[in-house]
């Protein structure tokens, strides 16, 4: 049986980026004084991770090997949103939806954008839902899996290192209107981590890994 190839994240070495091969990404980190890299199974998961915190996956990782039993964790609310973004690695484009958890029903769906990134469409999605719930007076909570995109809500600022390029001005406007909306409302909802690991991944899920 062929050996399932690996994928590799450098965060910290002689370069950064993805690496399809052990000998690839050796070249990187091999006698670089505190390399960061970490192998996947997929592309798109070793992707997604070059855009977040090299912390969260080690952190993640120590916290597999002494995990709360599944029937110790609270299970969601269903009277909920949830939310998710894509970005697809080759097109680089991005796009992202929200679902109402309890019926499963697709509430909002936008994209795809140009030269974008997960992170982006993660923050958005939770200001559009914020919008969204704020439009009907409601106040159930959100769930997003992105640690880092809820992060940036609460700080109402995209934290992205994106550089506006040609190509993709909208995104830049988004944003700009998203981290304003932030400033200029109040809301009573709580935006909530999803946690995958216990409840599987959320309906609002592109199924891309």
């Amino acid at each position: 049986m062929a050996k399932k190839q690996k994928f590799y994240t450098v965060w910290e070495g002689r370069n950064k980026g993805v690496f399809d091969s052990w000998d690839e990404c050796k070249k990187q980190v091999e006698g670089v004084q505190g390399a960061k890299y970490k192998a996947f199974d997929s592309k798109t998961e070793a992707v997604k991770a070059l855009e977040e915190n090299y912390w969260k996956y080690v952190q993640n990782a120590e916290q597999k090997q002494t995990k709360i039993p599944k029937s110790a964790f609270p299970p969601p609310m269903l009277e909920s949103i949830v939310v998710d973004a894509a970005w697809n690695s080759v097109k680089k484009d991005m796009e992202y939806q929200g679902f109402y958890l309890r019926t499963k029903e697709r509430i909002f769906h936008k994209g795809p954008f140009p030269q974008a990134t997960n992170n982006i469409g993660e923050f958005l999605a939770i200001v559009h839902a914020l919008a969204f719930l704020k439009k009907q007076n409601s106040n159930l909570p959100i769930y997003s899996d992105s640690r880092t995109a809820i992060s940036w809500v609460k700080n109402k600022k995209a934290n992205t290192k994106l550089d506006e390029a040609t190509g993709n001005p909208e995104i830049f406007d988004l944003l700009e209107r998203a981290e304003k909306w932030l400033k200029d409302n109040t809301y009573p909802n709580k935006v909530l981590k999803w946690e995958t690991d216990y409840w599987g991944e959320n309906p609002a899920d592109f199924g891309r890994k």
